[in-house]
């Protein structure tokens, strides 16, 4: 099975601003984010889904939904676990602008500070991790390729799960706005590879 991960287009906010689980505009028309999106994954010769998850935030659910009109009127399964890290009272705050001593707290315990009131890594994981798990139980044979749009973060966080990987280290990975992953999962092992990253 090809799990195939993408990242919303770029977002109608400002650089340097904190917007994680806030619902903000894509800053063009998804029609065009999702008309590039798909001919970037054709010409990656990416498998046409079976099934499409998306975070159902604005910012992914949108692109998801003509991503699936282009594959057959293929609706899209919203799930809030695909939905990006809730940074509390940081949300729309430009980063500096947060107080140093509350940054330095989080970095100093990356897993499981919650200096903002939002979610901690961890927790953020956990969630996420939970999505990841449900994949184990589709039938790969009917599944051949998923497709889910969601965030960088989201994707960070499963792909560090599929390779076993810490989070931490795939948190420094580059993913560009509307970047591609490819995770593929060996139907005899049951291990999964990383195909493509930040396509």
């Amino acid at each position: 099975m090809d799990l195939v991960l993408i990242r919303h287009p770029a977002v109608a906010v400002e650089a340097g601003v904190c917007y994680g689980s806030s619902d903000v505009a894509l800053a063009g028309a998804a029609a065009a984010g999702a008309q590039s999106i798909a001919a970037r994954l054709a010409a990656l010769g990416a498998r046409a889904p079976q099934r499409i998850e998306t975070s159902p935030l604005t910012r992914c659910a949108s692109v998801a939904r003509l991503l699936g009109q282009m594959h057959g009127g293929l609706a899209p399964n919203e799930d809030a676990r695909l939905a990006e890290m809730d940074f509390g009272a940081w949300e729309m705050q430009r980063w500096d602008a947060i107080e140093r001593a509350q940054i330095d707290a989080w970095a100093a315990d990356f897993e499981h500070a919650r200096t903002h009131g939002g979610e901690s890594v961890a927790q953020f994981d956990a969630r996420t991790g939970a999505w990841f798990k449900a994949l184990m139980a589709f039938d790969v044979q009917a599944h051949e390729s998923l497709w889910a749009v969601a965030h960088a973060g989201v994707i960070r966080a499963v792909t560090a799960r599929a390779l076993g990987l810490p989070l931490a280290r795939c948190a420094r990975w580059p993913l560009e706005m509307a970047a591609i992953v490819v995770l593929r999962r060996e139907a005899s092992s049951g291990e999964w590879s990383l195909a493509r990253w930040n396509a």
